[in-house]
């Protein structure tokens, strides 16, 4: 193994806060750029699903790199038929052999629950992939004031045990989305870890969700 690549780390760039351990506030001026367009009131489609895609598939890499498991890999490259002793990788790969869940939580992160899936299947194994759909909405009183979130479907292919479960929502808000969700699928087996990613949060969200679920790992731009 060539001495590079004995000790591969990844590390975030990401803003100081004292939201704890498993908030990751991301310090990048590409994504925030691309989000600031986002939201901006004059961006339409077809722009918007471009700009979600870009921002989703960056996230996602940064995940990745910062949550999933390697594996030390041998791998022959093409010029191995020429030099047979040389032309091999060795070195860390993603552990191709994770479960992982994606989980659409319908409407806004059906886009961004597909980005992920689909470019999760192109370096893990895709039978050890899989999408799952929660139909899920807030409430609110008389007043519009949100009062909670109600599920009112779901579609979820079996046990989560050991798998990272990954939640690809663009605005954590009020946190009674993720909330209910964690409480659906913790019902479904214990699963490695669980994932947040988003577009934006609020000091509101991150309150609720440390408070009911102090284990879930948010990655927010």
């Amino acid at each position: 193994m060539d001495a590079q690549f004995r000790k591969v780390e990844h590390k975030l760039s990401e803003i100081e806060h004292r939201y704890g351990a498993g908030v990751h506030l991301l310090s990048d001026p590409f994504l925030l750029t691309h989000l600031a367009r986002l939201c901006a009131r004059e961006t339409k489609q077809p722009v918007i699903n471009e700009l979600i895609s870009t921002l989703y598939q960056s996230l996602l890499e940064l995940v990745v790199n910062h949550e999933f498991p390697l594996k030390q890999a041998r791998i022959p490259t093409r010029m191995a038929e020429f030099h047979p002793a040389e032309a091999i990788y060795e070195g860390p790969v993603v552990d191709p052999e994770t479960p992982v869940v994606t989980v659409n939580l319908a409407r806004a992160g059906t886009l961004p629950a597909h980005l992920c899936y689909n470019a999760l299947n192109y370096f893990m194994d895709p039978d050890l992939l899989r999408q799952d759909h929660v139909s899920i909405a807030r409430t609110t009183d008389s007043g519009q004031k949100v009062t909670g979130s109600a599920v009112s479907g779901h579609k979820i292919g079996g046990t989560v045990d050991n798998a990272i479960v990954l939640f690809p929502d663009p605005m954590g808000a009020t946190g009674s989305t993720l909330v209910e969700a964690l409480d659906l699928f913790k019902k479904h087996g214990k699963a490695r870890k669980y994932v947040a990613l988003h577009c934006i949060v609020t000091p509101e969200y991150l309150a609720r969700v440390n408070e009911r679920h102090p284990d879930l790992v948010v990655y927010a731009i």
